[in-house]
């Protein structure tokens, strides 16, 4: 966490337990309801990410910090959810449907206005720095800087640092391979829209075919490449457009939405080193699209 708050105290696990029990045993002199406030505060931080449930579980070995001050409110946004966050990065699950970042068109609807909005109820100097882009049509994982330093470690060495991105699509009809590699060069044509171009840049995409359906297909995508709306440029070249994306040659709207999610996401801390991992569950709607007269391989 960053801002003004600084911390009161390390603690280490030394046995499983669980976390309210563990903070009265570190903290004998306060009282219940001040560890409850602590908790509700979000003054209580496990492995690095703040804990408000008092039946968390701990391992040997997680490290406990317990803030002084009053910690950040909670972020409650209908559109996205922090999944984690500390003083250099955070990491969301965004809702379809929501700028990653300002148009010209709008600017206060978008993540980066949401999350900067947070970050400066703590102290208006905290600032957001973009790293990277989903589309306002895909839902799912996606990171923000919380300084430039960061934002130029990530920027400048990519490849280096992010070392898994995959999505999970619904995609028209039926593949005839379960899994392929899509290597097409991408241009951007007048109406920005990406296209397969001889003469583009270097795109690469493989795919592998979850489960497949009599329509669609459930189809896990990972990216070599991070062109502009990569994705939905090669599965239309492929002829399995992602289901619901008109603008990219989709036929049908099943799920009232461009089905495309990003599940997972996996980098080194830019400062720790740490190999971080987060991924989210395949989202139902993609599932029960896939599943009528379903099919398998």
């Amino acid at each position: 966490m960053s801002g003004s708050q600084t911390p009161r105290k390390k603690y280490v696990v030394e046995q499983p337990c669980t976390l309210f029990p563990f903070i009265q045993s570190v903290q004998q002199n306060l009282s219940r309801n001040k560890v409850k406030s602590q908790l509700a505060h979000r003054q209580v931080l496990v492995n690095g990410l703040p804990v408000t449930q008092f039946d968390a579980p701990l391992q040997t070995g997680d490290e406990v910090v317990v803030l002084s001050g009053k910690g950040r409110e909670m972020l409650r946004h209908p559109m996205l959810r922090i999944v984690w966050e500390d003083d250099d990065l955070i990491v969301i699950d965004k809702r379809n449907g929501l700028l990653s970042m300002g148009t010209d068109k709008e600017r206060t609807k978008t993540a980066y206005h949401i999350l900067s909005d947070y970050l400066k109820r703590e102290d208006p100097r905290n600032r957001l720095f973009i790293l990277h882009r989903l589309d306002r049509e895909t839902s799912g994982l996606m990171m923000f800087a919380k300084n430039q330093q960061v934002q130029e470690l990530l920027q400048r060495h990519w490849s280096e640092w992010v070392t898994d991105r995959r999505y999970v699509a619904v995609a028209e009809g039926q593949f005839p391979q379960r899994e392929g590699v899509i290597e097409a060069a991408l241009s951007q044509n007048r109406q920005c829209k990406m296209f397969v171009d001889g003469a583009g840049e270097h795109a690469v995409t493989h795919y592998r075919v979850l489960s497949q359906g009599e329509k669609y297909a459930l189809v896990e995508l990972t990216l070599d490449t991070g062109k502009k709306n990569q994705i939905r440029a090669h599965l239309e070249y492929l002829g399995h457009p992602v289901a619901g994306d008109k603008k990219y040659g989709a036929h049908g709207n099943p799920g009232g939405r461009v089905c495309l999610h990003a599940r997972v996401l996996q980098f080194r801390h830019p400062i720790t080193g740490q190999e971080m991992l987060f991924s989210t569950r395949v989202p139902e709607l993609f599932e029960s699209i896939v599943a009528r007269r379903k099919g398998h391989y």
